[in-house]
């Protein structure tokens, strides 16, 4: 298995094989972060298809600085969602449904688990811009402290703390629902 660095150089030489592996790995933690923002499963994989060809089409212009490819990644998944979010008159998205429903599933615990995700994500909209933005990328698109700072620009005690405090108000939002 090559590493993160000669694959995207690969890339940037123009390396349909080395592109998709990239494609491959990134794809399910960036659409997870889309789709936890915008709320609406359809749109976020149009979205996510579209951050992609944003970074084939800029992949070129990727400099090694310390931050990793997925940082680079979830930039351009942020900027679409602020473009699509300024864009949207109407905030009527439909609930994310993260049940994936199958033959033997139990219809009780997959409407219990929906509700779960519909009360997190109005629990979620409560808290500060920051805050949203460092439980999607740390939770729904599972980047490390060190990745999280880097796409926010801020230092890794900053997002630390906002972490915790996203956490704790969550917790007492929760309590009282």
């Amino acid at each position: 298995m090559q590493d993160e660095e000669s694959l995207v150089r690969r890339a940037q030489q123009r390396d349909q094989e080395a592109f998709a592996q990239l494609y491959e790995e990134h794809f399910d933690r960036i659409y997870r972060y889309v789709a936890l923002k915008i709320g609406d499963k359809t749109e976020a994989e149009d979205m996510t298809q579209q951050v992609f060809l944003n970074a084939l089409q800029s992949i070129s212009s990727f400099k090694w600085k310390g931050t990793p490819f997925s940082a680079w990644l979830f930039r351009i998944a942020h900027n679409q969602v602020v473009d699509y979010l300024r864009k949207k008159t109407k905030h009527a998205a439909a609930p994310l449904d993260e049940t994936r429903a199958s033959s033997d599933s139990n219809p009780q615990l997959m409407a219990e688990h929906t509700l779960d995700i519909e009360q997190l994500l109005q629990a979620t909209k409560k808290l500060t811009k920051a805050q949203q933005e460092v439980i999607s990328l740390r939770f729904a698109g599972e980047l490390s402290i060190a990745e999280v700072a880097k796409v926010m620009g801020k230092s890794e005690g900053a997002v630390k703390a906002l972490q915790h405090s996203a956490i704790v108000a969550l917790r007492k939002i929760l309590s009282v629902t």
